[in-house]
């Protein structure tokens, strides 16, 4: 009962030339999706045993030196880089940069975290 089906190849980069089809319009209809937004200081890697000897007043040493720019992440991919300000009594981001776009079939750039911690 299954009948054999033909699809026409289309041409390379047809997609992109496409007649009626606005990128910009198309983004814009994603304008109400919420995604997470998040800033990180910085990474450590530690063991499960050092993670339960934490404690109040506990320091745990990050990969990034005082003063560096922090990352806005988006839904976990860093988006831009900024410093950390602070506004009537709240924190905030300045975005100092708006990083590249990540090329197809790269693997994303992520600096190893640090190892090692102080309890």
């Amino acid at each position: 009962m299954s009948e054999k089906l033909e699809l026409e190849q289309l041409p390379a980069g047809a997609v992109d030339a496409a007649p009626g089809v606005n990128a910009v319009g198309d983004l814009r209809r994603l304008s109400a999706v919420p995604v997470d937004l998040s800033v990180e200081m910085g990474r450590t890697r530690m063991t499960v045993g050092e993670t339960l000897e934490l404690r109040q007043g506990s320091i745990i040493t990050l990969n990034r030196m005082a003063g560096e720019p922090v990352d806005l992440l988006v839904n976990g991919t860093a988006i831009a880089r900024g410093e950390v300000v602070v506004i009537d009594e709240q924190f905030g981001l300045r975005v100092t940069e708006v990083l590249g776009q990540p090329t197809v079939g790269a693997p994303e750039a992520s600096a190893e975290p640090a190892a090692g911690s102080e309890a």
